[in-house]
């Protein structure tokens, strides 16, 4: 039997790995999972475990809150020595986290081979600790599992050594399955007193976003909109609120971190989303929701050249005029897959020599 060692350890890559553990145990594939603890809030956490039903992480590691270089220095050994007692025929991981690139490292030192999911994605901005991630973790995978071709293309021009497969993106999958499932069952509009269509969800987490500068030109643009914003605070960016002295309007609701099912519902009824999160750029997308993107770069720039994203960094004049000007285009491509991304990673794993 093939055997599957998954990492993560942040909500996006939760989300993912939903549909994909099905498709393992379809396939016949064992998966082992090791959850890092990068995200220690349990509506960041937990929450998937109870509302997902994911099986629960063999190995968990608590490591959470700390700067880059030291929690990348305490994962990776703890991640290698769960390897070294599994001896899995692949390490799978997500995205462009610290977690991703400690699971990688740890794959590579002890010779387990490693499964990149995302594999490909470039936003051109060296100063974003994640573009760092994904370039190395690519350089050292032996599976590239690509979004889309623009991706794989990346991965042709860089020469990346690792066997390149377009799969289509298993975000899709867990979208296309849940939001309706959300929008039945969630009561989060209800509790927030919001109608559908007629309000913005605003999220923000990057680094370099929580910095007091960047953070408080953002609350500036959000909080001169002139209709209701609802901003599930990450931890961080609570904490930066709060040492900043920065406040939200009246009509800014700053709320704590919600369930995948209660943020899915909000989101996929949103007027526009405006965020800085790689996931959600997509996702609104798929929804049929505008999105303004609170970042000079992104790497999903087909959203951009559809029409249906605008990047603002962190200007907040740029934000408002975005977000009231924002509508999404009437006709749009399809982008980033069919929803069968986790049936294609799992065949690729099935099949690929270890």
């Amino acid at each position: 039997m093939v055997k599957v060692f998954s990492v993560v350890g942040n909500r996006p890559q939760f989300v993912k790995s939903a549909p994909l553990s099905v498709a393992l145990r379809a396939e016949g594939i064992e998966e082992v999972v090791l959850h890092t603890g990068q995200h220690y809030d349990p509506e960041l956490s937990q929450v998937f475990f109870d509302e997902l039903g994911l099986g629960e992480p063999r190995y968990r590691l608590g490591i959470s809150a700390l700067p880059r270089d030291e929690m990348l220095a305490r994962m990776q050994p703890a991640i290698g020595a769960a390897l070294a007692e599994e001896r899995p025929d692949w390490t799978l991981v997500y995205g462009d986290t610290n977690s991703t690139l400690a699971g990688a490292r740890a794959a590579s030192a002890v010779g387990v081979a490693l499964a990149h999911v995302e594999a490909g994605l470039r936003s051109g901005d060296l100063s974003m600790p994640e573009e760092h991630n994904r370039i190395e973790v690519d350089a050292i995978s032996d599976l590239l599992l690509c979004p889309d071709e623009r991706s794989s293309t990346t991965l042709a021009r860089e020469e990346v050594r690792g066997d390149r497969q377009v799969v289509g993106d298993v975000m899709a999958d867990a979208c296309f399955r849940l939001a309706p499932l959300a929008r039945r069952r969630s009561r989060i509009l209800d509790a927030l007193t919001l109608q559908p269509g007629r309000y913005v969800i605003a999220t923000v987490h990057r680094e370099a976003n929580v910095r007091a500068s960047r953070l408080a030109r953002i609350m500036d643009g959000l909080n001169r909109l002139a209709e209701p914003v609802v901003f599930p605070a990450h931890p961080r960016t609570r904490a930066a609120l709060e040492t900043g002295g920065l406040t939200a309007a009246p009509h800014v609701q700053v709320v704590r971190p919600l369930g995948y099912l209660d943020f899915a519902a909000l989101a996929s009824q949103a007027r526009v989303i405006a965020t800085d999160s790689g996931g959600l750029q997509k996702e609104a997308y798929w929804y049929g929701v505008p999105c303004v993107t609170m970042r000079p770069s992104t790497e999903w720039v087909d959203t951009v050249e559809a029409g249906a994203n605008q990047l603002v960094d962190a200007d907040p004049d740029r934000i408002v005029d975005a977000v009231t000007r924002a509508r999404m285009p009437l006709d749009r491509p399809a982008l980033y897959g069919d929803g069968h991304a986790a049936e294609r990673i799992a065949a690729a794993l099935y099949a690929s020599p270890r």
